[in-house]
Parts: structure tokens; sequence; C-alpha cells
């Protein structure tokens, strides 16, 4: 079940869920939006490799915004950073808004694990061009809960990620 607004309040006065840093008025029905930093990852290869850690380059959002293209896998991060303890299960969607200008703001990286700690990293990409800005509130993140606390929370690659994440898949190999 999706918490509603006064239970992630609930959660977040006990300890297990933290977002910092923390703006009411983000706050939706059962959700609650996160904004997009001011830095995007681009992949410097046209052709991606699983196996290796890949190269990127890092852009900046000015203030008057970035022009985003078709075509283009960028990477950005969220400026809130949070974390959930328990039971209580993260995810996030892009919202509406976004959605209607033809952003897309992840791929299929949409869920956390009980335990995540850290900025979520976005794989955004566009139908069509698009300008957007830094503090975009791009997407929003809510709340579920399994049945009974996990035996281990999340210890993943990318726990306490600071800022956006490339991806880390060749550690696999």
């Amino acid at each position: 079940m999706i918490l509603a607004d006064v239970d992630i309040l609930r959660e977040i006065k006990e300890g297990n869920i933290e977002i910092s840093p923390y703006t009411p008025e983000f706050m939706n029905p059962n959700s609650y939006n996160l904004r997009l930093h001011d830095i995007l990852l681009v992949y410097a290869d046209a052709v991606l490799d699983a196996k290796k850690k890949n190269r990127t380059s890092g852009v900046r959002i000015p203030e008057e915004g970035i022009l985003l293209q078709p075509g283009v896998l960028y990477l950005g991060s969220t400026i809130e950073s949070t974390r959930t303890s328990g039971n209580i299960v993260p995810m996030i969607e892009g919202r509406s808004s976004i959605a209607r200008l033809g952003i897309c703001i992840h791929l299929t990286a949409g869920f956390g694990d009980v335990g995540f700690e850290g900025n979520w990293t976005l794989e955004l990409s566009v139908v069509q061009p698009v300008r957007i800005y830094p503090g975009l509130q791009v997407c929003q993140i809510f709340y579920t809960r399994t049945e009974t606390p996990p035996e281990r929370s999340y210890q993943g690659r990318y726990q306490c990620a600071k800022g956006v994440q490339e991806s880390k898949l060749y550690e696999d190999y």
C-alpha cells in the first residue's frame, strides 16, 4: 500500500524516512516532489560497454536552462538526499507535468530498496528538444511497506550516493 502524506510525515517524525533538505510545500497527498541538481553527466562514447567504466563528461545546468536533445541519455541527480529504514520502500516516478513535456526521468530504475541512502540518479531522456532548469521539481518519491522488515537493508554499490552516479555495472565482471 502507498503511504499517504500523513503516513510519510509520521515516518519522518519516527526516523524511518529522511528527506534532506525537506520543504513542506513539496508534499503531495501520497508523494513528495524532488528537485533536479544543476549537474548532468553525458556519456562520451557513442557505444557503451557493460563490462567497462564508460567515459562521461559533466555539464552544469545554467540558470537560463539547458536544452536537452532527443537521442542523448542525460544522467542527473536529485538535490534531496533520502533514506529509509524499517520496512519502508522508496520509489520515484516522473511528475505528470514533466511527462507532458516529453521528459522521461528514469528508464527502469525507479525502484529503491529498504535502507537506501543518498541522492537519486535520474536517467533523463526527451522525445523532442526541451529546456530544463536547475532546481526543477522533476520527480516525486513515494513509499510503500514490505509486509515484514527485511533481514538486511540495502548495502549496494550506490549506497550513500552523493550527486549523479554513472553505471557501475562493470563491477559485476
